[in-house]
């Protein structure tokens, strides 16, 4: 059964490297290629192709529920039901919306007034019964509300008035996939709400019909309770997986401990609590002496039971559903007095989750809870001896430590040294104190809030025990790794060195597997001559940052914007990027103005990573850095790379003339780096530089606004390829159309970081070669 799974594991996987999904015609082949395989008992080749099969089908049918490019834009009347937990403030709500229907509010040729839920305008009938203009309305958005004026519920039922967009984020090397977690999420549309016509609110779900009025009610329970603001918010997330106001400040803390995987429900969590419900009922019950049903038997009904309890206060979230799926095939192995051997109840319960979702291969969550289960197994099952408690739980932390360290790289490019110490101590008080107690209690406060006063106050207590326990452990130095992305060779190798190294002990030459591990340890850096140099402009939405990187310098222009105090790109794009480069310091840093798409990211970037000069047009909004002022005269030289800060010479009104511009060359050609600067600082510098200004590689000035790009400073620069920063569908039509015209005038290449992704441009003794995210990297999920 093992290799039957692992088989439909790879077919799965196969589907997943594809950038375009095939057409209908290939599921016929592949559906005939099944049947003959089946009939002639080729298993192992059955596996394979039926797990092709089944995800492309999946694939496709999550493809289908996205929605049509032509609806981008438009005001559109949906009605629906909010889907779980909102997050909201006194600046936005974000919610998921579960549509019922959709009614068209606008003027679109072919299309009539009333939309249904499947897509059919019942008006707009032709004589053969099809529809013009029909489209089908995606069964679930993701909404934003921007300054909302009613409080939002789970499972309340709206109807609203919004304008939608295909599934969009940037898309950058090491950064977070946006699209690809909106696709697994089965998210067919984002957008917003409009303020006019008024949302209206048309009711709410019954509690019996929905398990999220139960998981509003115990965060509103919550959320006026006289807990500390940091306990209400993890006793919240590991009681009904809503992880949403624990601060930025405590998710570093987490991952600098690898402890993560311990504030939300998780597998983890869900197999503890049933493992000691099982425990106690499994004792309880023996005591009891009723033996018409045995022990064990009901032992696996009530761990069962609660587990898919558990679940559903976190909403059944795609990883509790993973987890649920496991156990159940784990409890009925036992009801059914199976025996099971573990490898093969592993093998069981991953092929029932791809068949559940053959999406759940795009989860890291799915790699890491299969592998650390087939790890524990791998270190305790059929060895000679019994291990005592304490020293099971000593291998089984080693083993999971050291074992899933190669995925850890591989997905987040970091890993935590303090971890196994970490988890040691935090595992049995969080997942066999603190859970339980935690349920216990929120199932009180459902009734009493008075009788649930005294078990939140000891959570309160021990919750601030934990956290200063982690806060110390993640101040120590060195706390945690950060490296660059391994290649899959070195993963390999390191899989091998670590079966060797947890190997039984009679097995010989363990300690090779050490050696093993080297090639992930040492990766090959980027080679680059002296005066080549690279430039790479991340998709950073409607914003700009990008990195030059010399043979052994590195320099950041720019670092997007910030959304809020949780959120902005320096930490969610910049700083992943450089880490999956296997950059550990910037040389320098400049900003080149005030504006929050430019300077937004700063404070992360530098509170992160070592930065040795900081240059900027306005020092006073970084003066905790040291930053010194950016002016025109400026020049230093690495590695044979000249870079030469042209403007500001003097002040502009606008502070967007007033950006910092950097010329950077090398022996191969030049690149412009332009800020926002408009028409008057484009005369300036056309005026005082001349043909100075030449360069290869040009970023847009003003992401192509229309104020900007002039023919004269289009024609003094020359470029060969304009690099333009901005954002998808973005408020202020960036590129302006007569600027794209201009530069199609003048003979000029370009790229939108909006539909290209990340931009790397190379200027080697090679040549210059340019390349996109979304050109080497897209799938099939991905916005083309």
């Amino acid at each position: 059964m093992l290799l039957n799974s692992l088989c439909f594991l790879s077919g799965t996987l196969l589907v997943q490297q594809l950038a375009v999904l095939p057409d209908i015609k290939w599921l016929i082949a592949l559906a005939i290629i099944v049947v003959v395989l089946a009939a002639l008992h080729y298993w192992r080749l059955l596996f394979l192709f039926a797990g092709v099969l089944w995800a492309l089908v999946f694939a496709m049918a999550q493809l289908a529920d996205q929605l049509p490019e032509a609806y981008e834009g438009i005001e559109i009347l949906i009605q629906g039901v909010i889907g779980d937990l909102p997050e909201q403030d006194e600046k936005q709500a974000r919610f998921d919306f579960i549509t019922r229907d959709g009614v068209y509010a606008g003027n679109l040729p072919g299309a009539s007034s009333a939309i249904t839920r499947d897509g059919v305008h019942p008006l707009s009938q032709s004589a053969t019964g099809t529809a013009n203009g029909s489209f089908k309305l995606p069964s679930k958005l993701r909404l934003s509300w921007y300054y909302p004026d009613q409080t939002l519920k789970a499972s309340q039922q709206w109807s609203f008035t919004v304008k939608l967009k295909r599934p969009h984020g940037s898309l950058n090397p090491g950064g977070f996939d946006y699209e690809r977690w909106l696709f697994t999420e089965g998210v067919g549309a984002t957008g917003y709400v409009r303020p006019s016509p008024a949302p209206v609110l048309l009711g709410s779900q019954s509690a019996w019909t929905s398990i999220d009025v139960w998981r509003q009610l115990i965060s509103d329970k919550l959320s006026v309770s006289q807990l500390d603001v940091n306990s209400r918010a993890l006793i919240k997330a590991l009681t009904i997986g809503d992880g949403n106001s624990i601060d930025q400040r405590h998710w570093e803390v987490f991952r600098s401990t690898g402890t993560t995987h311990l504030m939300v429900i998780s597998g983890s969590h869900i197999a503890l609590v049933a493992g000691l419900v099982y425990w106690l009922v499994l004792k309880c019950w023996a005591w009891t002496g009723l033996l018409r049903w045995s022990p064990q038997m009901v032992a696996a009904w009530s761990a069962l039971l609660v587990g898919i309890i558990y679940a559903g206060l976190a909403g059944f979230s795609v990883p509790t559903q993973r987890a649920v799926i496991m156990l159940a095939i784990g409890m009925i192995a036992i009801i059914l007095q199976r025996n099971h051997r573990p490898f093969h109840t592993l093998a069981v319960a991953m092929l029932a989750v791809l068949l559940w979702d053959p999406l759940a291969v795009l989860s890291p969550g799915f790699w890491l809870s299969f592998i650390a289960v087939g790890l524990i197994v791998y270190v305790l099952a059929g060895r000679l001896g019994a291990l005592k408690p304490f020293w099971s739980a000593i291998k089984i932390n080693w083993a999971t430590s050291l074992g899933l360290s190669p995925l850890l790289l591989l997905f987040f490019q970091q890993v935590s040294i303090i971890s196994p110490l970490a988890n040691l101590l935090a595992v049995p008080l969080i997942s066999l104190v603190l859970v339980p107690l935690a349920l216990v209690a929120v199932g009180v406060l459902s009734i009493s809030a008075t009788l649930a006063a005294p078990l939140l106050l000891v959570l309160d207590y021990l919750l601030r025990g934990i956290m200063w326990l982690l806060e110390t452990m993640a101040a120590l130095p060195n706390a945690t790794i950060n490296h660059a992305q391994p290649s899959y060779w070195a993963l390999l190798f390191a899989v091998l060195g670590i079966l060797l190294l947890l190997a039984p002990k009679g097995i010989p030459g363990r300690w090779l597997g050490l050696v093993m591990f080297l090639p992930l340890v040492f990766t090959e850096p980027k080679q680059r001559d002296a005066g080549e140099f690279e430039l790479t402009l991340l998709d950073v939405g409607q914003g700009l940052s990008a990195v030059i990187e010399t043979a052994h310098h590195q320099l950041v222009f720019d670092t997007g914007a910030k959304f809020s105090a949780e959120s902005d790109m320096g930490r969610s794009v910049l700083l992943p990027f450089l880490r999956s480069q296997g950059i550990d310091k910037i040389d320098t840093l400049i900003v080149s103005h005030g504006d929050n798409d430019h300077i937004g990211g700063a404070a992360s970037l530098l509170s992160n990573m070592p930065t040795e000069q900081v240059l900027t047009s306005v020092p006073q909004k970084l003066s905790d850095f040291a930053p010194q002022p950016c002016a025109a005269g400026q020049t230093w030289q690495w590695d044979e790379v000249t870079f030469s800060m042209l403007s500001p010479n003097h002040e502009y009104a606008s502070d967007n003339d007033n950006s910092c511009v950097l010329m950077v060359t090398g022996k191969h050609g030049a690149a412009l780096l332009t800020g926002d600067i408009e028409a008057n600082a484009e005369s300036w510098l056309v005026e005082h530089y001349g043909e100075k200004l030449q360069a290869k590689v040009m970023v847009a000035p003003h992401h192509g606004s229309k104020t900007s790009s002039t023919m004269q400073f289009l024609q003094t620069v020359k470029p060969e390829i304009i690099l333009i920063p901005a954002g998808y569908r973005n408020q202020f039509g960036h590129p302006h159309a007569g600027v794209l015209q201009r530069y199609q005038q003048s003979g000029i290449s370009w790229l939108n970081s909006a539909d290209s992704g990340a931009i790397d441009v190379k200027l080697a003794k090679t040549g210059t070669s340019v390349s996109s995210m979304r050109q080497i990297n897209s799938h099939y999920w991905n916005a083309k």
